[in-house]
């Protein structure tokens, strides 16, 4: 249990970059981090990737069928979305709705599990816990200076839809990652972050090429690099290393110890 939680809190400080490098990045869209990280993400997973050749070679092709759904949705899309969101609605109030994630996972794990060490947990046990995390929610972040003001906002609403579109991903990855994992031997939460690393690699690619086509037919020109290539590449280099292949190493370890 202590190793686990140790990792599970580990995965979580190290998660925080993400909703620092939207803000000191204002000048590049959601999708252009989330492509930038997960490029930086993948192009380090293909050189650990040799550390892990031996586990990775025993996966089946179901197995990286599931690791690519897990990148897409759990890498790539959660993260546009959450870039974006806190973006266009700043990063206070999308901050609190990815904050009730330990909420609508614990919620949803007993609501769908089928392993009996999440389903057979009775609602007496995680009711208390659950007011006391949605309590302090409410306390941290019950007021925001700005929320008068943009009540009406377009683009602060918008916001709060794509946090609630991140919330959805995040609640269904971290099931799904610990359902894989539990029906493998142990010592695979290395080789599985990598494998998500590789997977998630063409994806990014894929959505570079997109934003350098939009970029073309909207403004006529590409620039992918944008204003601040230096702190851009760099900050994808962090988040690439620390928040998606170490902080997913750390959450796939507490994956395999905790309900």
């Amino acid at each position: 249990m202590l190793a686990g939680l140790s990792a599970a809190l580990g995965a979580g400080l190290l998660w925080g970059l993400v909703f620092i490098v939207p803000l000191m990045l204002p000048d590049y869209s959601g999708a252009m981090l989330a492509a930038g990280r997960y490029i930086a993400f993948g192009v380090l997973a293909v050189f650990l990737a040799r550390a892990d050749r031996a586990a990775l070679k025993r996966l089946s092709r179901a197995d990286w069928i599931d690791a690519a759904k897990l990148a897409l949705i759990g890498n790539v899309v959660y993260f546009a979305a959450l870039a974006s969101s806190i973006q266009l609605a700043g990063a206070t109030v999308p901050t609190m709705i990815i904050g009730t994630l330990p909420v609508t996972i614990a919620i949803t794990a007993k609501l769908t599990s089928q392993d009996v060490a999440d389903h057979g947990l009775p609602w007496s046990r995680l009711l208390l816990p659950l007011i006391v995390i949605g309590t302090g929610l409410m306390l941290v972040h019950g007021q925001t200076d700005d929320a008068g003001d943009i009540a009406h906002d377009a683009r602060y609403w918008s916001g709060l839809a794509l946090a609630g579109v991140a919330v959805a991903c995040w609640t269904w990855y971290p099931l799904n990652n610990s359902y894989w994992l539990r029906r493998q031997p142990t010592g695979l939460a290395r080789a599985w972050a990598t494998a998500q690393g590789l997977m998630t690699l063409p994806m990014a690619l894929i959505a570079l090429i997109g934003i350098a086509l939009w970029q073309w037919a909207t403004e006529g020109t590409v620039d992918l690099a944008g204003p601040r290539p230096g702190t851009f590449i760099i900050l994808m280099l962090l988040t690439g290393l620390l928040a998606s292949w170490l902080g997913t190493l750390l959450w796939n370890r507490a994956s395999h110890l905790l309900p």
